[in-house]
């Protein structure tokens, strides 16, 4: 009897619908996991990408410390010079080379003394960084453990709901359980639904009156016109319910 049947994949759609909606609430604790794994990794990038750069900047530093003090060394000499030679030709032209290396050097040196708060700075930075990559690892693993125990419980409940599942569909009639699983899977929503108002409850669209009378004979399957859904008339799934409910009812009393 198609109310009976119709019945089954309703119990069975009850099952699906739990499932997508754990399957959606496991998608979103794993997007969450990729999130604080990201964050965590930027971090530790930004870290090593830091530490990469105060390592060429102290090399560059170095470098300027040398030619500053070659640039020193230099004058030193020309001075020396300057103090032994006695034509006052000689004497200019040392002095103009001694003025020309002081100026080289007085720049050499800004750039340095730039270098040295530029490193400061990017140690402060560093610093900063360790702190914050250290204060996130440290809450990220504890995020981690309840986020993988919670997909844990997941796919136990899952499994669970699929061994229901499993166990129902041998009542489920072929042919109706083939079209109903089709369905789902374009819509990952209810597929089976009632006519409430003289409308689709899956679409909420106005359904004609045959449409209605077709579904309340409960003869064939009827899908709706807009949304491809089957319908069903509520008050056969209640009665067939109550009609087993007062069986069950019954054999109890019987006993008594």
């Amino acid at each position: 009897m198609l109310r009976e049947a119709l019945k089954v994949i309703l119990d069975i759609q009850e099952l699906d619908i739990q499932m997508i909606r754990l399957m959606r609430l496991k998608r979103e604790r794993e997007q969450e996991l990729e999130r604080i794994r990201s964050l965590r990794d930027d971090l530790h990038t930004q870290v090593v990408l830091k530490e990469s750069e105060l390592i060429d900047l102290k090399k560059q530093i170095r470098l300027s410390e040398v030619d500053v003090q070659e640039l020193a060394t230099k004058a030193q000499k020309l001075e020396a010079q300057q103090n032994a030679v006695k034509k006052v030709e000689e004497f200019n032209a040392l002095t103009h080379e001694i003025a020309a290396l002081e100026r080289e050097k007085a720049a050499k040196e800004q750039r340095l003394s730039d270098l040295y708060d530029r490193q400061a700075a990017e140690e402060d930075l560093l610093k900063n960084l360790k702190t914050t990559y250290d204060s996130t690892k440290t809450s990220s693993v504890q995020l981690e453990k309840e986020i993988l125990a919670s997909i844990g419980a997941i796919n136990q409940e899952g499994s669970e709901i699929k061994e229901k599942r499993d166990s129902m569909i041998g009542a489920a009639e072929t042919d109706i359980l083939k079209i109903y699983e089709k369905l789902l899977k374009n819509k990952r929503d209810r597929v089976v639904v009632p006519i409430e108002n003289r409308c689709c409850s899956g679409c909420h669209i106005l359904v004609t009156a045959q449409h209605e009378n077709l579904v309340r004979k409960g003869e064939k399957l009827v899908f709706c016109e807009h949304c491809s859904r089957i319908h069903y008339w509520q008050e056969h799934i209640s009665e067939g319910a109550e009609e087993k409910g007062g069986r069950r009812r019954r054999r109890t009393s019987a006993k008594v």
